[in-house]
């Protein structure tokens, strides 16, 4: 995997990969700055000003699409783009115009349906939101991205498939086939920006959280750890712990993810056997999930001196707790005992933000930092801002889990509780009178994050104009390969 940065730049697309790199930390922005503003809403309701606009429910599906499709999506367009060219020492298929489209049509996608999230244009679908038209035009953009990397491979000048490709390849395919059938909807009318689902009851909720839970599991778990599987060696400079074991955690996991679904449906209207399966499945997860979480710590075995001296490393190493973290904590609410206390309740919303920020942000960022230098051929204009970013980022992620686990266990446990006469003891006021003090904790945590990502363009922006005048290759310990 090692690799000459001076020869790189003219033998592989670096065009593409710059692009989708700043419109990543671009919609992280936009994104996070969204969400910060969404949780201060809930902790002082009169920031909506009675504006439809700008409520919590307009504003959600922006958050949340801004930054799972918008930084998410463009990180992993940009590390699948480099990781491929650079695994398979072969310039990325299609010239400029195809990877082109791929940029152009991705964000314009959700550019279109953030605007349409505003006006109230949506599919109320958790993560699947935008209508029918955005929804065509994203099916094409994803088969052209497929078309690009699986063109990319075959014509790759090493015989061998990095296994970081293996993750790349069953996210692209396992979306587009979530994306599809989750979506088979019938419009209005063409000239209508409104349509009806395909499906109907239980079978409607049981398609949406097939697709709802795989896109945690393909589109913010798979292709991650393909990020991972390339950019944590790469900095540590040591081969990955153990390559059986990456293959290993590749097919359990591919197997094992499309079947947990139904544990976000527990006490409701479908078979009680499903959500069963699912719990099963969930607690089975846990083995390849760990598994990965140790390959990749263990890779920085021989080089432990890095998490001193190496702000990316530190990264990369947080990330992969945090990783560790959710998918234990994740396993353990799809049992049905601990279920009943958490479902509905703040406790989710921690859990999903312990792997959105904890895992999939922070080694996004990592990834980003060790491309950056290579791709502008120079080195990081700040590595003190690197680490300033880290501690906020980190300080922000904890900050706001453990106010939601307060937040949520404590509203679980008081909509559980009853009075000498069997009645509920609290009314549901007096549980959001409670979640106030962890509300606004939970904004000031992620005020922290949005911090960060702020202090990281500063950074990118420094380093990209400094190598339009002094470009020179990376030596230093936080940016050397």
């Amino acid at each position: 995997m090692a690799h000459s940065t001076v020869g790189s730049l003219e033998q592989y697309n670096y065009d593409i990969v710059k692009k989708f790199t700043i419109m990543a930390i671009f919609w992280g922005i936009a994104g996070m700055t969204t969400g910060v503003y969404i949780a201060s809403e809930l902790a002082w309701p009169f920031l909506n000003f009675d504006t439809a606009q700008i409520t919590f429910g307009r504003l959600r599906p922006l958050h949340t699409s801004g930054v799972i499709f918008g930084f998410g999506g463009n990180a992993l367009f940009a590390t699948s783009y480099y990781v491929v060219q650079r695994t398979s020492q072969a310039r990325l298929w299609g010239g400029s115009l195809w990877p082109n489209i791929t940029f152009y049509g991705w964000n314009i996608a959700i550019a279109l349906a953030g605007m349409g999230y505003l006006m109230g244009i949506t599919q109320g679908r958790e993560y699947a939101e935008p209508e029918w038209y955005i929804d065509i035009l994203i099916a094409i953009v994803w088969l052209i991205y497929f078309v690009i990397y699986t063109m990319t491979l075959l014509r790759r000048n090493q015989p061998h498939i990095y296994v970081a490709n293996w993750f790349f390849m069953s996210f692209i395919l396992a979306t587009a086939l979530l994306h599809i059938f989750n979506n088979l909807a019938v419009p209005l009318s063409f000239t209508d920006t409104k349509s009806y689902s395909l499906f109907s009851g239980a079978q409607d909720a049981m398609t949406q959280w097939w697709y709802g839970h795989n896109a945690v599991g393909f589109f913010l778990t798979a292709a991650f750890l393909g990020m991972m599987y390339y950019f944590v060696p790469k900095q540590a400079g040591r081969p990955v712990y153990s390559y059986r074991l990456s293959v290993v955690h590749f097919w359990a996991l591919s197997f094992m993810y499309m079947w947990v679904g139904t544990h976000h449906l527990h006490w409701t209207a479908i078979p009680d056997w499903t959500s069963s399966l699912a719990a099963v499945f969930s607690i089975l997860l846990l083995m390849p999930s760990w598994g990965g979480m140790i390959n990749g710590i263990m890779t920085l075995s021989g080089a432990w001196d890095k998490l001193r001296t190496d702000p990316i490393m530190m990264f990369m190493i947080t990330s992969l707790s945090f990783y560790g973290m959710s998918t234990f904590e994740g396993p353990m609410m799809a049992l049905k005992s601990v279920n009943a206390l958490s479902h509905y309740t703040d406790w989710t919303v921690g859990h999903v933000h312990s792997g959105a920020l904890g895992w999939v942000a922070m080694i996004s960022i990592a990834s980003f930092y060790h491309m950056i230098p290579r791709l502008w051929n120079t080195t990081m204009h700040s590595v003190k801002l690197i680490y300033t970013h880290f501690f906020l980022a980190t300080i922000g992620i904890l900050l706001y889990i453990t106010a939601l686990w307060v937040s949520g266990i404590g509203q679980g446990l008081m909509l559980r509780a009853f009075d000498d006469y069997g009645n509920l003891k609290y009314s549901f006021i007096e549980t959001v009178v409670f979640m106030h003090g962890p509300l606004v904790a939970r904004a000031v945590g992620g005020l922290f994050f949005v911090t960060g990502m702020l202090i990281m363009a500063y950074n990118v922006y420094k380093t990209i104009s400094n190598a339009k005048n002094n470009p020179r290759i990376p030596t230093n310990s936080a940016t050397a390969a």
